[in-house]
């Protein structure tokens, strides 16, 4: 069987916490490999064997469905939970794994494993900076609110170019204050930057797509609209890339490119250096 014909292979991201680094790291992974199809899934709070055999029954009928070995990217502490996901016949791959015994034997002592220990709320002070940080990306978001003083970067792009998705990562892993300003057709009447934008050049990046990719998107959205057509979408791509050109704002196109490479590229160009919460 060529792969054009293989069957789309079932990935579960399973955690005893919220599950959002299994995801972050299994992401990572599954980028690496383009030309396979998989459709993924998050199991959070498997903190109990009754739980992960619940899972590892879900795993089981998703191989039966797609008729393709599952596979379980995990971070469990249980090993009652472990042996009974185990069950499911999946490949099974232990985010931490390949890092516990180097880090053992450089510290010289043993790991200390606990339950959603990841993300557990110790650090109130992190906390309070992710929460705060995903309702100011939620209440800037394209364009709702305007003012930028407090913000830490402005995405700046067409419409369904990634914008907001980024913003909310940023906001969500590294407690970024991440506005997006969706450019309209006034704006792109000229290559010079929008007025309310211009006091805030320093905090800005620009996000491109290929046209057709972005004519995909936007036929999702609102199928056969003139704001689908290909036409506008290789309009509105060319004058906005043009407006960044002649502004010299710092521009990456999302078409290929994984939502933590747009983060990494975002905080390394603007020099905003955050640890992930």
């Amino acid at each position: 069987m060529n792969d054009a014909a293989a069957p789309s292979r079932p990935v579960f991201y399973v955690s005893d916490g919220t599950g959002i680094t299994v995801e972050t790291i299994g992401h990572s992974l599954l980028t690496h490999f383009p030309d396979a199809g998989f459709v993924t899934d998050r199991m959070s709070f498997i903190d109990a064997p009754d739980k992960a055999r619940e899972v590892a029954r879900q795993v089981r009928a998703a191989g039966e469905r797609h008729g393709t070995r599952p596979i379980v990217i995990y971070s469990l502490v249980n090993a009652d939970s472990i042996a009974e996901l185990e069950q499911s016949g999946a490949l099974m791959l232990d985010v931490l794994l390949p890092f516990i015994a180097p880090m053992e034997g450089e510290l010289g002592r043993p790991r200390q494993s606990r339950a959603g220990s990841a993300h557990r709320m110790a650090d109130f002070g992190r906390y309070h900076q992710r929460i705060n940080a995903m309702n100011f990306a939620l209440t800037h978001d394209d364009g709702i609110a305007i003012n930028y003083d407090e913000a830490d970067v402005i995405l700046v792009a067409v419409s369904r170019a990634g914008k907001t998705p980024t913003c909310v990562y940023l906001a969500m892993h590294y407690g970024i204050r991440a506005a997006n300003y969706p450019l309209t057709d006034s704006d792109l009447e000229t290559d010079r930057l929008p007025a309310r934008l211009r006091p805030y050049r320093r905090k800005l990046f620009g996000l491109t797509i290929d046209p057709e990719r972005l004519q995909q998107i936007r036929q999702e959205r609102r199928p056969n609209s003139n704001y689908a057509k290909l036409e506008t979408c290789k309009r509105e791509v060319a004058a906005a890339e043009a407006m960044f050109k002649v502004e010299r704002i710092e521009m990456l196109s999302t078409t290929y490119t994984s939502i933590e490479e747009i983060a990494s590229k975002v905080l390394s160009t603007l020099g905003l250096h955050r640890e992930m919460l």
